[in-house]
């Protein structure tokens, strides 16, 4: 029994390394991670003054918006939604070993009766 779960751990050790480190995985996450950015930019934030402001300040404002939605969040949000991307797959992983230990189980204990 230990030897079979040890054998299941190191299996999703396995797999969560070659998700997190293969080659075409990390193709695959760099995609979805664009596609997932690039969606998350398509949406369009808007400061909405509370008073009238003067013009010189909605110039400001709009200069800061500009420059955070071209420079700070694109890379930012990229950052996140890999590590989201990469957290999915860990926890599919960790699911699957799950499924595999419980199975594992179930089918001892009814070799144990039989």
């Amino acid at each position: 029994m230990q030897r079979k779960f040890k054998q299941l751990l190191n299996q999703y050790k396995l797999e969560v390394f070659h998700a997190t480190h293969d080659k075409k995985s990390a193709e695959e996450i760099s995609t979805e991670c664009l596609k997932a950015t690039e969606d998350v930019l398509k949406h369009k934030f808007h400061y909405h003054f509370h008073g009238l402001p003067d013009a010189g300040r909605v110039e400001v404002v709009n200069m800061i918006n500009n420059y955070v939605r071209e420079a700070i969040l694109p890379p930012v949000i990229e950052r996140i939604v890999h590590r989201q991307i990469l957290l999915d797959k860990k926890l599919d992983a960790l699911l699957r070993l799950q499924e595999q230990i419980l199975e594992t189980l179930s089918s001892d204990t009814t070799a144990d009766k039989g």
